[in-house]
């Protein structure tokens, strides 16, 4: 793979369970200049300690880091630039799962309410319209308040593994936009 410097350093922030395996972020994980970041807990968290695990991976990036977010994750996002100042250059926030809807795992701690201000940071939204976990208008929502470009995808479900995404290059291209608007 063709080293990303436009885009590096990239921090991937997988959702609840880990993005297993046959998740598009597993592969882009293997891209230079991409790393995931390992939560220590994947099934049952806590916002607290992935905000903290987050503040020091964007820490230890040395530059301002691109997020890439899916599923919970981009609640994590959110928690995290309501609670840390640190720069970043902006965030993918692919799939956003409702902390507050029915589909939201249980056992989880501190992601309801989702925040909803602004994000200090430049965002893109990316959306389906039959993910189990957000409605698409729940997701729009969640664009509107926080700022965001929205892209909504079609019927792909949680753009997840089970969507069949792949490698996901439109997600890279999503990603490259992103990049390019920052200048």
């Amino acid at each position: 793979m063709p080293f990303d410097e436009d885009l590096a350093p990239v921090l991937l922030l997988p959702g609840i369970s880990g993005s297993g395996p046959g998740h598009w972020q597993r592969s882009w994980a293997t891209r230079p200049g991409f790393r995931r970041v390992e939560q220590r807990e994947w099934d049952t968290p806590d916002v607290r300690d992935w905000v903290t695990t987050l503040d020091a991976a964007v820490r230890e990036a040395g530059s301002s880091p691109l997020l890439v977010a899916h599923s919970a994750a981009c609640a994590l996002v959110a928690h995290w630039a309501a609670a840390q100042p640190r720069p970043i250059r902006g965030a993918l926030l692919v799939a956003p799962s409702d902390p507050e809807g029915p589909a939201f795992p249980q056992g989880t701690a501190g992601f309801a309410p989702m925040p909803l201000a602004p994000l200090p940071f430049p965002t893109t939204v990316v959306a389906s319209s039959d993910d189990p976990y957000v409605s698409l208008e729940g997701a729009r929502t969640f664009a509107r308040a926080w700022g965001s470009r929205l892209v909504e995808v079609g019927a792909a479900g949680h753009l997840n593994a089970a969507s069949g995404l792949g490698d996901w290059p439109e997600g890279i291209a999503l990603l490259r936009e992103l990049a390019a608007r920052l200048g």
